[in-house]
């Protein structure tokens, strides 16, 4: 009787801890990261100026994604970043639309339909084609004006990055921040002000359009951004979903300037130390970091980790058509690991809210 007791008593126990584990595979958040431009070379250039280490070696699950577009080998941003936010391969330049043209749910407006708190932050125009398409539904990138418009369309927490004057200084004359205003946003002009907000919703914009390089005045704007938002979108009780961008690792390899490339990549894994401290407290968070496309056709020749220095070589200034890297951290993590499309990023995504 007594080993029946024992024996029904383990099972609860053991029944009980898997499904407390099954249960917190299913993140509350998720926190999209992307690094534009950044393939394994522009990771090890980083690693390398960064005297041998990097944020992302804490990343258990590494998988590669095949990022070709629906109309080319080699992805521009805003066919990439849709796929990512979407789940279609789309043509070179669409902003959440498929090859068709039709506007496709976005994984923002997803969690934001089931009540989750949502944000964007770039180190670009927040209309630029990576954000964009997380938010926005356009034929077409250049479109900046009319993917402002599309901000107001949805319910976004924080929004962080430049490109003010497609809110402001438009062809149609109207003023689209008195209108995120009128909508409750605090409006933020600069990295001190967006520091100074503790609550509500936030629209910031660090530059009339796009904000400078890391090494020439905007240092620290990126990883002060991340934990703003992380600090505004926690207090929803459902979860969050947030897109942050790397965005210059891309524009270092179209320049073919090296230290840029370094000097940006070292900016956007600070930013993943940040989310990854916030994941590793909070256990329920699910963090992706991935690229878009890679940039140059970078490579490494020399490079010293002891003195931080990094040779580079390129074989182009625009995109090349390689695999990408993916690395993930937290509940739902393991589903990452592998080969697959660029648009499977959506959908595991979308399968590990379980909506």
């Amino acid at each position: 009787m007594k080993f029946r007791i024992l024996l029904a008593l383990l099972f609860c126990s053991t029944f009980g801890v898997s499904q407390a584990q099954k249960k917190s595979k299913r993140p509350k958040n998720i926190i999209l990261m992307v690094g534009d431009g950044m393939g394994v070379a522009q990771i090890y250039a980083g690693m390398t100026g960064n005297f041998g280490h990097l944020n992302l070696e804490e990343f258990p699950v590494i998988g590669f994604h095949k990022n070709q577009s629906s109309d080319s080998y080699v992805t521009d941003s805003a066919a990439g970043a849709t796929a990512f936010s979407c789940g279609v391969k789309t043509y070179n330049g669409a902003i959440g639309v498929d090859p068709e043209g039709n506007p496709v749910p976005t994984i923002l407006e997803i969690a934001e339909e089931n009540g989750l708190a949502t944000g964007l932050v770039a180190t670009c125009a927040i209309t630029h084609a990576t954000p964009a398409s997380f938010i926005a539904h356009q034929a077409n990138r250049s479109m900046e004006e009319e993917i402002a418009m599309d901000f107001l369309s949805t319910d976004v927490d924080v929004f962080i990055g430049g490109g003010r004057k497609f809110f402001t200084d438009r062809k149609d004359n109207l003023n689209l921040v008195d209108s995120l205003k009128m909508r409750g946003y605090q409006i933020a002009n600069s990295i001190e002000e967006v520091e100074a907000v503790e609550s509500g919703k936030l629209a910031a914009f660090l530059a009339d359009v796009q904000q400078p390089k890391y090494s020439e005045g905007r240092g620290e704007q990126l990883v002060k951004s991340t934990e703003v938002a992380l600090d505004l979108l926690k207090t929803n009780k459902k979860g969050m979903f947030l897109m942050i961008e790397g965005s210059q690792i891309d524009w270092g390899g179209h320049a073919n300037d090296t230290q840029y490339i370094v000097d940006e990549m070292i900016d956007f894994d600070n930013a993943i130390g940040k989310v990854l401290e916030f994941a590793k407290k909070d256990k329920n968070t699910l963090v992706i970091i991935t690229a878009d496309h890679e940039t140059g056709g970078f490579t490494i020749n020399k490079g010293s980790t002891e003195k931080g220095v990094v040779e580079g070589k390129f074989t182009t200034g625009s995109h090349t058509g390689v695999m990408i890297p993916v690395f993930a951290y937290g509940p739902g993590s393991e589903a990452f690991s592998g080969i697959y499309e660029n648009n499977e990023i959506f959908h595991k995504m979308l399968k590990a809210y379980k909506f």
